[in-house]
């Protein structure tokens, strides 16, 4: 039993570590952000970066996904627009935003971290997970991880 369940965790843990960070696209609307937004927004590196909980209604079980506004600036003075989910289509099952934390590291830029739930029903998925989104302000590139909880 052991030896078919092994590759059946693998399956799964694949599947589920498709984190993405793209550019704002349909999920980023203002009416997206959830109310209130005093709770549901945060602002790092002394304001160059605002971070706000969005909930885009359906697929209602992949709904939630982080919207993150960061340097580099361009020539108008607009930061960079990020949004970070599952996939294109699908975000997380839920985001424990008030466990937002975030840290600077010179080498890598800021850090942020949340728990967030993530429910797959093609391969009845679902699971919690720690998620860690680096933000490198210089270079506007963001890199997205997770690590999948232990239930």
């Amino acid at each position: 039993m052991r030896y078919l369940l092994a590759p059946v965790l693998a399956f799964c843990a694949n599947t589920a570590a498709a984190q993405v960070a793209m550019p704002c696209d349909w999920q980023a609307h203002a009416d997206a952000i959830v109310e209130p937004w005093e709770e549901n927004t945060r602002t790092f590196s002394n304001g160059a970066v605002r971070v706000a909980l969005l909930d885009v209604i359906e697929p209602a079980a992949a709904a939630s996904y982080l919207l993150v506004l960061h340097p580099p600036f361009d020539e108008t003075g607009s930061r960079t627009c990020t949004v970070v989910g599952l996939d294109d289509g699908l975000g997380y099952g839920g985001v424990i935003f008030e466990e937002l934390e975030g840290a600077y590291d010179p080498a890598k830029g800021l850090t942020l971290t949340f728990p967030a739930f993530i429910y797959l029903p093609e391969q009845s998925f679902q699971n919690s997970a720690l998620v860690s989104v680096t933000i490198n302000q210089a270079t506007g590139d963001v890199a997205v991880t997770q690590e999948l909880g232990r239930e």
